[in-house]
Order: structure tokens, then C-alpha cells, then sequence
């Protein structure tokens, strides 16, 4: 069985794009559930329901609502981006390309967030 690369990231590893470059640091990171074919899954725990758990995140994160469904279905790694205006970015689980030696590598290509 092959581990997820989102499964071993951890809060605070750098992260690198494919390119090399510095991208920023895990702020945060949500493990998903791929197999689920919507986010109907992704309940939350007082209501038994995923409504407020994505309009949540949607407020949260300011992203589209669907852009936020794929996100909280897929699972996602928060990015605090370098410099002080930078902001955050959120990427999904199918954008991590590994860890290694302690930092996260991104693939190639576009991020969930633009």
C-alpha cells in the first residue's frame, strides 16, 4: 500500500514548488476522502451535515464554493506564503507531488486556489 504524500506532511515544513523555489510553509493541512464523490461526506460533527462545513471554509478561505468542495473532498495543505503581503494559498492533496528530506514539493501546474 502507497502512502499519501499528504499523509506525511506535517505543520510548518517548508514547501517548494516544482521548480525549486520557495513557496512558503504548511499552516495547515485537512486530510480528505478522494473516494468520496461529493463533500456531502465531509460532515460536521454537531450537525451531521457538510452545508455548514463548506460554507464555513468558504467564508474562511474566501474561495469559491466549488473550488472549497473539491478542497474539503480532496483534502488540502494550507500554504503561508513568504513576504508580508503574500497571504496564503490553498493547494490540493493531487497537487503534492512528496516529501522529502522534511520539505513538501508541489507538481507542476495550476494551484486549486486560481
Amino acid at each position: 500500500m502507497t502512502v499519501a504524500v499528504i499523509e506525511q506532511v506535517r505543520e510548518g515544513m517548508p514547501v517548494v514548488g516544482a521548480d525549486g523555489k520557495k513557496a512558503g510553509r504548511v499552516e495547515d493541512l485537512k486530510m480528505g476522502d478522494p473516494e468520496a464523490v461529493a463533500a456531502e461526506g465531509q460532515a460536521v460533527p454537531e450537525t451531521g451535515g457538510a452545508g455548514g462545513l463548506i460554507d464555513d471554509f468558504v467564508q474562511i478561505s474566501r474561495l469559491p464554493r466549488h473550488v472549497a468542495e473539491r478542497l474539503l473532498r480532496l483534502g488540502y495543505v494550507k500554504i503561508d506564503r513568504p513576504g508580508l503581503f503574500a497571504g496564503h494559498e490553498y493547494v490540493a492533496a493531487d497537487e503534492l507531488d512528496r516529501v522529502e528530506d522534511g520539505t513538501l514539493w508541489l507538481k507542476a501546474g495550476q494551484r486549486a486556489d486560481q
